[in-house]
């Protein structure tokens, strides 16, 4: 009795503090919560603020929310939810921002949209979303940023866009507007600052952008597009333009010069002829901040008109071009070439405060003061910035921020900042109290508050060239861990905080109901545990983060099971695609009676994913066991596995570089499972079948069955080196001293993923026709014939990328265990070679890869046919499909700085 007086008081406390929380702002960012939204959101009619950012809430986004008329913010990026928008959330009269970004939504962009008159934030990239934008949203009267970049959209670019007159970004990356061209309208944006239409299939020209007054920004890459630069002035606020990777023809414009913002001119890889104006650098001074970087590579250029010499803080890239067959211009032609670094490191501005030691959870301020005192963390991100090196702007950034936030700039420290795909910065920052009397050490609770809510209501005013930002994480710790109610260290657990929240959010709309729900569900978990004691020979799982799945929904999922909705099978049963309620699609693994997956697999596949969280593992969703039917539910990978791709089943073949990043990326899920999982993880399993392609091409590990776990340290602190197991696995690739001794280690996985290195460059099966790959690969290399094994179908590859990843792959098959390399080892000589390819098949593979539900690589684009045996038998530099001259790349290997 005594404990249920407990639960019940501890149950009140929490209603009560929802209560208090929820009844205009639900802010819930980054707290670990999983589960759906329920429809019962729909009833929080005061609601201004909805924000469940960097959580793992899964489901559909319930159309209920339309019913929130009040709601100003509507903040859901950063999580699992799946399904189409609803057209419902177009008829909110008071939307400010919808913020749906990097979730897996899908289907089309609803019509309503067009109703958002109050809308400014349409924040919607790296999803599934598909269609043809409407060209109704050109009716919106204030909407300034549109991101939609990495999508599945498809159609046309509506020409209506340029209508909208308030609109300062237009960000459609990596989509599928293939065959259509740019309208000439969007040169009539009067208000755009930053275009960007990266790899998005366009054709035709380039229009006259020149007549936007305030544009600063153009990424017009990876396109097809067509005809000559337009030669008009562009204004003087660019600071960086991208139109390399198309089709572009004649002269280099003058017009690129007396821009004083440029930091990147990239008009790399297209078929540019003439001169390179020397005057697009020379007006450039020394004490200019930015640099500047002019990358001209692979085109037709023959000279340079002007001066040669370059200003200090100016690179100029001219390789690939017959220019460079003057062996003087070796600052123009040279390996040695400087790049705009992607990770920028801040400036320490306590440099130069004494060496003094303060207490845990504190640190030095300004040096304007020196005091120790206890900091404000905060993860912040710039999500389309409109310049391409931040340093020049860092003072700029931090008046802005600190203005904006009505602290002092010496308040504001910046830890770090990186850039990240996109591209956008991501920032760690730490705000420090002001300095009174050596007395005040940290921030007041309202003061706290006061900046917390400053950033969580986009209450900071928007900046022209620093763009739309996120808010990561608001860390409160040490003297401010108990400043916010239902913070995660109030003592309230995140599953409890969830059951509320997420799964019964009605509980918010009245005391008594959460406090009725909560207490019956507690009854019914106390039930349910009863019940599984009493069902001894039934297994139960309940695992967080993970569905429970009946056998009705997925057999409802896949037509009861239907063959045709069969995408695979191996021992352990048949693998089905299925399409859930919600709209999500996955893919059904359904265990067979008598397969090799059994109970203690299962169990174990459920118990090691659902801890796991890596880019490259398959994400596990939920299970089924009932009905005497085990089956697992993962994310469905659209472009199969990566056996399919080598045995020719895909129309197109993977190059080189394409295959050198999907080694790359196994590798590193590998290298989780041995180095960052908790305990580590032994795979036990590897083979190309295990290795799946999402719509991107990226590498995702899958199938944990036979997963152990790796040994951990006895009571004397001594780890042993290895696991005693039955032997389980696929032969061929299968560890001989694990078959031998049945001691499994990582250097076990070591020699399977080498296995998967020899398939990727020979694309054999490990065992066929009686002949092993490793003796097969490792008799041609020993004799000189390597590239007499290599895949035909890989198109032009560098030989000395080749011999690399040759000897790294038959380094991970020695038979000693101590021969073999580390997965960390694996994984940096992957970066080399990475590295070391020419630059324009790993921009061009990024590329492919960014563009969801391509089945693309870098070789379609180069003329192949079979090559004679006398070439690939020779020791070439650089070996083609297409043995003409024209293909080779003045006849070496391009020597890149590796990144």
């Amino acid at each position: 009795m005594a404990r249920l007086h407990n639960q019940k008081k501890v149950t009140m406390e929490l209603a009560v503090a929802c209560m208090l929380d929820l009844s205009v702002l639900m802010q819930l960012l980054n707290m670990n919560l999983s589960g759906s939204l329920s429809p019962e959101l729909g009833r929080l009619s005061y609601m201004i603020i909805l924000d469940f950012m960097w959580n793992q809430i899964s489901g559909s986004i319930p159309k209920e929310i339309g019913n929130i008329t009040s709601l100003e913010l509507l903040l859901l990026n950063g999580n699992q939810l799946t399904g189409s928008l609803p057209e419902e959330i177009g008829y909110l009269p008071n939307l400010d921002r919808i913020q749906i970004d990097q979730n897996y939504i899908s289907g089309s962009l609803p019509k309503s949209f067009a109703n958002l008159n109050k809308t400014k934030h349409f924040h919607m990239n790296n999803n599934s979303i598909s269609g043809q934008i409407p060209p109704e949203l050109s009716v919106l009267p204030n909407l300034v940023h549109m991101l939609l970049d990495n999508n599945n959209l498809s159609g046309y670019l509506p020409p209506d866009l340029a209508n909208l007159p308030n609109l300062l970004i237009l960000q459609l990356d990596n989509n599928h507007f293939d065959g259509t061209s740019i309208p000439a309208s969007y040169s009539n944006m009067s208000h755009l600052l930053k275009l960007s239409l990266r790899n998005c299939g366009l054709q035709g020209p380039i229009p006259d952008l020149s007549r936007i007054p305030n544009l600063a920004y153009i990424d017009l890459s990876s396109n097809q597009l067509n005809g000559s630069i337009p030669p008009e002035k562009l204004p003087p606020n660019m600071t960086t333009i991208y139109l390399s990777n198309n089709n572009l023809t004649g002269p280099i414009p003058t017009n690129f010069s007396s821009l004083p913002l440029l930091q990147i001119l990239s008009l790399a890889n297209n078929s540019l002829n003439g001169s390179v104006p020397s005057i697009i650098w020379q007006n450039r001074t020394s004490s200019q901040p930015e640099g500047l970087e002019v990358d001209l590579q692979n085109n037709i250029i023959t000279n340079i008109s002007g001066s040669s010499n370059l200003p200090p803080n100016v690179t100029v890239r001219l390789q690939g071009n017959p220019i460079c067959l003057n062996t003087n211009l070796v600052q123009f032609c040279g390996t040695q070439t400087q790049y705009i670094s992607h990770i920028q490191s801040s400036e320490n501005s306590n440099a130069t405060c004494p060496v003094q030691s303060c207490p845990y959870e504190y640190a030095p301020s300004s040096p304007l003061s020196c005091f120790c005192a206890a900091p404000l963390l905060v993860g912040y991100r710039l999500k389309s910035p409109g310049f391409t090196d931040f340093r020049p702007y860092k003072y700029q950034f931090e008046v802005y921020l600190t203005n904006g936030l009505v602290l002092e700039i010496f308040q504001l420290y910046i830890d770090s900042f990186i850039w990240e795909e996109g591209p956008r910065l991501k920032m760690y920052l730490k705000f420090f109290p002001v300095y009174i009397d050596n007395t005040s050490h940290v921030f007041n609770k309202s003061e706290v508050m006061r900046i917390r809510s400053m950033f969580t209501g986009w209450k900071i005013p928007d900046s022209d060239i620093f763009g739309p930002y996120e808010l990561l994480n608001f860390t409160l710790w040490g003297p401010y861990e108990d400043v916010i109610p239902l913070s995660s260290k109030s003592g309230i657990s995140k599953g409890a905080l969830a059951g509320i929240v997420v799964g019964a959010v009605a509980g918010a709309v009245t005391l008594s109901a959460v406090v009725s729900l909560i207490i019956l569900r507690l009854l019914m978990r106390r039930q349910q545990a009863v019940s599984k004691r009493r069902q001894l020979s039934k297994i139960t799982i309940k695992i967080d983060g993970v569905k429970d799945y009946t056998y009705g929904e997925l057999a409802l999922a896949t037509n009861n099971f239907d063959a045709s909705a069969q995408v695979g099978q191996g021992g352990y049963g048949k693998v089905y695609k299925g399409t859930l309620a919600d709209g999500t699609v996955v893919a059904i693994k359904r265990a067979q009676e008598g397969s090799l997956q059994g109970e203690k697999e299962f169990l174990t596949e459920i118990e090691l994913l659902s801890r796991l969280h890596h880019r490259n593992l398959v994400s596990l969703l939920g299970y089924c066991d009932e009905e005497s039917e085990q089956m697992l539910v993962y994310e469905f990978m659209p472009n199969g596995t990566l056996r399919d791709h080598l045995s020719g089943k895909t129309k197109e073949p993977l190059g080189l570089a394409m295959r050198v990043r999907i080694a790359l990326g196994s590798a590193k899920g590998i290298l989780y499972l041995h180095t960052e999982a908790d305990p580590p993880i032994f795979h036990r399993d590897i083979k190309a079948s295990n290795i799946l392609l999402d719509s991107r091409l990226n590498a995702k590990v899958a199938d944990f069955g036979l997963s152990r776990l790796a040994p951990v340290p006895d009571i004397e602190g001594t780890t042993p080196g290895h696991v005693s197991t039955v032997v389980k696995g696929t032969p061929g690739y299968l560890d001989p001293e694990y078959f031998l001794t049945h001691k499994l280690t990582d250097k076990s996985d070591v020699y399977s993923l080498g296995v998967v290195f020899l398939e990727l460059l020979t694309g054999m099966h490990p065992i066929s026709h009686g002949k092993n790959i490793v003796r097969e690969v490792n008799t041609a290399y020993r004799s000189g014939m390597i590239f007499s094994v290599v895949d035909d179908r890989m198109g032009a590859y560098p030989a000395e990328c080749v011999e690399r990843f040759v000897n790294l792959g038959l380094k991970c098959c020695q038979e000693e265990t101590e021969a073999r390399p580390s997965m960390a080892e694996v994984v940096r000589e992957l970066e080399t070679i990475w590295g070391m390819m020419p630059e324009f098949d790993t921009k061009t593979t990024e590329s492919l890869s960014s563009g969801p539900g391509k089945v693309m690589s870098p070789s379609s684009s180069i003329p192949s046919s079979s090559i004679s045996s006398e070439m690939k038998n020779k020791h070439t530099p650089y070996v083609s499909g297409d043995i003409s001259g024209s293909d080779l790349v003045s006849g070496v290997v391009p020597t890149i700085t590796p990144r």
